[in-house]
């Protein structure tokens, strides 16, 4: 049994043990983004509802910024967001913890400089207007990449944009850059060069990714449920792995990722590509949710935090976010 199938297997054996415990199903609203990522597709065929047992209202947001607040309004239990929004949210006292790192960020986000614009080399950004949604992974990693450029954020005209303003800003000649991800990204490099990603920046020593966050009194409650969205995510991820080649412009797959995100179809393979989906087996190394204080995870967050601090954006910096990375739904969805 190859390991979509045996996860597969695990999943409905969870079915199974939730129907039993409970006749009527369970209902929960789990926030999304646009970015493009396999548990799109099983949001489309429902894979997660077959997976868990229970009724899933699934709400897009346009940043992990709106996510955080809906958590901690109480309006979603579960949700996707950046390192940079959930190190924000965490530091502002919101009661969530991150259980899966949803993707490695590596090149599926870029600064991008618009054909024209007179940029070429780093220093000629000094004066240019680029944007990037403020509080975001893609904003973390610009400020840090004007600082490895030997400029100052006020050398640039820096705006906050969500990534639907930030495409129709690009064409209509508003902005000079941007960082942002997907669709976006994908949508500007038409008219635009690559400047720097940020796996390349995280090679500098400061690294992004994308979570699934949850509340921790929900995740308390409902163990069971978390596990099962766990190993339906796995699934997905691990049917991509293995079947990338079959991921093609016309494939259903494909179909469904541009229905979630809005995407255009002929975009999204490429684009698909440029991230890193973790296994199990990661998830739980010391390079993401494993390793305590000193976890990829624990130390994205807090760089991250120290960030959002020197930008005004947070009052306080905690010493340890290993206390809100929790690998127990991962080790679970393993079998350990």
């Amino acid at each position: 049994m190859n390991f979509v199938r045996k996860l597969a297997a695990l999943a409905a054996v969870g079915v199974g043990l939730l129907a039993g415990a409970s006749a009527q199903a369970k209902e929960v609203t789990i926030a999304h983004q646009d970015m493009w990522n396999p548990l799109r597709v099983a949001i489309v065929n429902q894979e997660v509802e077959k997976a868990t047992g229970w009724k899933i209202n699934w709400k897009l947001f346009g940043g992990g910024a709106d996510v955080i607040r809906a958590l901690a309004s109480g309006d979603v239990a579960i949700g996707e967001a950046g390192s940079s929004p959930i190190a924000a949210g965490i530091s502002q006292g919101v009661d969530v913890s991150l259980f899966w790192i949803l993707e490695d960020i590596a090149s599926a986000e870029a600064l991008v400089v618009r054909n024209g614009s007179g940029i070429v080399a780093p220093q000629d950004l000094k004066g240019k207007k680029i944007a990037t949604p403020f509080v975001s992974t893609s904003h973390f990693h610009l400020l840090f990449a004007l600082e490895q450029f030997g400029l100052k954020p006020t050398d640039v005209q820096v705006v906050n944009l969500r990534p639907a303003e930030i495409a129709a800003a690009w064409e209509r000649g508003d902005i000079d850059g941007a960082f942002v991800w997907d669709p976006a990204l994908s949508k500007i490099k038409q008219n635009g060069k690559v400047l720097i990603t940020s796996g390349e920046l995280s090679t500098w020593g400061k690294s992004t990714f994308d979570g699934i966050v949850v509340n921790r009194k929900f995740a308390k409650e409902n163990p069971e449920f978390v596990t099962a969205f766990v190993k339906a995510i796995a699934v997905a991820d691990e049917r991509y792995r293995q079947e990338k080649a079959k991921w093609t412009v016309t494939s259903p797959e494909i179909a469904a990722i541009a229905k979630v995100t809005g995407g255009k179809a002929e975009d999204i393979p490429a684009g698909l590509a440029l991230y890193g989906f973790p296994t199990l087996e990661e998830q739980l190394s010391a390079k993401w949710l494993g390793g305590g204080k000193d976890g990829g995870a624990a130390k994205a967050l807090l760089f991250t935090a120290q960030f959002l601090k020197e930008q005004g954006r947070i009052q306080e910096v905690l010493p340890d976010y290993s206390g809100s990375v929790d690998p127990s739904f991962a080790q679970k969805a393993l079998g350990k």
